[in-house]
């Protein structure tokens, strides 16, 4: 760009382009603190969709019985089991006897001396065995078959069912090096079988267990068999030490067998799981309402409170919220003999600025006196039938059914916000990602303005410039004839005088 002062016109040149161009450049400013108010809007929908998701996972741990309900195993006697349960059990007593523990079969080839001198006389000799139902051969080379190759091998080829390994049964000073075969199974169907070596210095006698599970072979070191338990008078049988589908949502898995120990074990709703988990949604709840009133609030001295002032979806959050979990039907609450109908009466209270504040004595209480009552006013506990609508379409998050929890009706109505919805022109954008393109849509408007503007401004200042520029060379060229004017009219005036 050319660089002036206004030496011929005296003119401050470069102060009064500057000057014309903050006049052009305020509608500039303005539509880049408006890209800027914009975009923080885009991310406060951001953030705020992240606080709604939040709920309604929260929610979503609340909306069926399995989902709502924890429990807890307590045992009479420790280390005989471990015990876990999931919200599908129910609360009983129960009793458990533990037989016998689940083995994986073992096999031990006979000692040699070193563990890395070749067994094989010639190529071509083999370890056979059947594992898992897979039948394997380890073909071998003369150059390649000391005790710890082999195993090498049989892990390669067979490491899914069996794990090789070389063990020095004997002492440093008198070694006895055995290959040992395992089951990756534990249990009858775990058993290896068929197992036999044509190697010269490798022998095994394969035979396989009786009908009763003893060995017949001294090289079948552990014969593979099954775990047994007497629970609730029942024995039962497992290929390993778990037992979790016998009693519906508990797991037990044996730990050790003593057949003349009976011990008993409860199965008990955990108060404290279920409170947390409620307390967890209370608080989701409580960031989307706070959220949403500090983005609502105004004052006179500090404005309004964010960028999503007067911003509808706002107001379309909370009201899906609230239809969710306090459009309670009148004659259900009138029916309610024993205070279950709606959150406040469990103890979860609406304050003031509408955030939700638990009451753990009255919470307590309505678990203690009927934890069925509690859950059925969170939880589906009929199923969900949306009668076939169509995915995307308003009916196709409504329930049909009678039953209907408060979480999970909450669920439901959330994931109408999210991803596409189906209207009468067809699939569209749900509320966050309709919200979010539109304003994604006037920030790439508002951003070609600015590069429109900032293009013309290019334009007029290089205008400006070329104008002074040509106003200096006028004036320039103005003062050079005035200057020589003046002189040619002293001269003359010096003639005159002489004459």
């Amino acid at each position: 760009m050319i660089s002036f002062g206004g030496l011929a016109s005296g003119l401050d040149t470069q102060a009064i382009i500057q000057a014309m161009l903050s006049v052009e450049r305020v509608p500039l400013n303005m539509l880049e603190a408006q890209k800027a108010e914009e975009n923080a809007k885009l991310d406060k929908v951001s953030a705020f969709k992240d606080l709604v998701k939040a709920l309604q996972t929260a929610a979503g741990n609340l909306r069926t019985m399995g989902e709502f309900l924890d429990f807890t195993v307590s045992p009479s006697q420790e280390n005989v089991a471990a015990f876990s349960a999931t919200g599908s059990a129910e609360e009983g007593a129960h009793t458990l006897t533990v037989l016998s523990l689940a083995q994986a079969d073992r096999w031990a080839f006979d000692g040699v001396l070193d563990p890395d001198t070749d067994l094989a006389g010639v190529d071509g000799e083999q370890v056979d065995f059947t594992a898992n139902g897979t039948s394997y051969s380890i073909a071998l080379t003369a150059a390649d078959s000391s005790l710890n190759e082999i195993a090498s091998q049989i892990n390669t080829l067979a490491g899914d069912d069996v794990t090789a390994s070389v063990v020095n049964v004997g002492t440093a000073s008198t070694p006895d090096y055995q290959l040992v075969l395992a089951s990756d199974e534990t249990g009858e169907d775990g058993r290896i079988t068929g197992i036999s070596s044509t190697v010269a210095g490798l022998t095994i006698d394969g035979a396989g267990p009786d009908g009763g599970g003893n060995p017949l072979s001294t090289n079948n070191v552990t014969v593979g068999t099954n775990a047994q338990a007497i629970i609730d008078g029942l024995t039962v049988e497992r290929a390993s030490n778990d037992f979790n589908d016998v009693i519906a949502g508990v797991s037990i898995t044996v730990q050790a067998a003593d057949a003349a120990t009976e011990i008993s074990f409860n199965v008990g709703a955990d108060t404290e799981a279920i409170k947390g988990k409620v307390q967890s949604f209370v608080d989701a709840y409580n960031e989307v309402i706070n959220f949403a009133n500090s983005q609502s609030s105004y004052s006179e001295d500090g404005g309004t409170g964010g960028v999503l002032f007067g911003d509808s979806i706002l107001r379309s959050v909370r009201r899906t919220i609230q239809s969710a979990l306090f459009d309670v039907d009148l004659t259900e609450i009138q029916n309610d003999t024993t205070g279950y109908s709606t959150l406040s009466l469990v103890g979860i209270k609406t304050d003031s600025d509408g955030a939700l504040t638990l009451d753990s004595t009255i919470f307590d209480d309505k678990m203690a006196a009927n934890m069925d009552a509690l859950a059925d006013l969170f939880t589906d506990s009929d199923g969900f039938d949306n009668g076939g609508a169509a995915e995307g379409t308003p009916e196709y998050f409504i329930d049909t059914t009678t039953d209907s929890g408060l979480a999970d009706k909450l669920y439901r109505q959330l994931d109408t916000l999210f991803g596409k919805v189906v209207g009468p022109s067809g699939s569209v954008d749900a509320l966050f990602d309709a919200r979010s393109s539109a304003i994604g849509d006037l920030i790439d408007d508002i951003g070609d303005q600015i590069t429109s503007k900032e293009r013309y401004l290019e334009i007029y200042e290089q205008r400006l410039v070329d104008r002074f520029a040509a106003l200096e060379q006028l004036m320039g060229g103005l003062n050079a004839q005035g200057a020589a004017l003046t002189a040619a009219l002293s001269g003359m005036s010096n003639l005159y005088s002489n004459n």
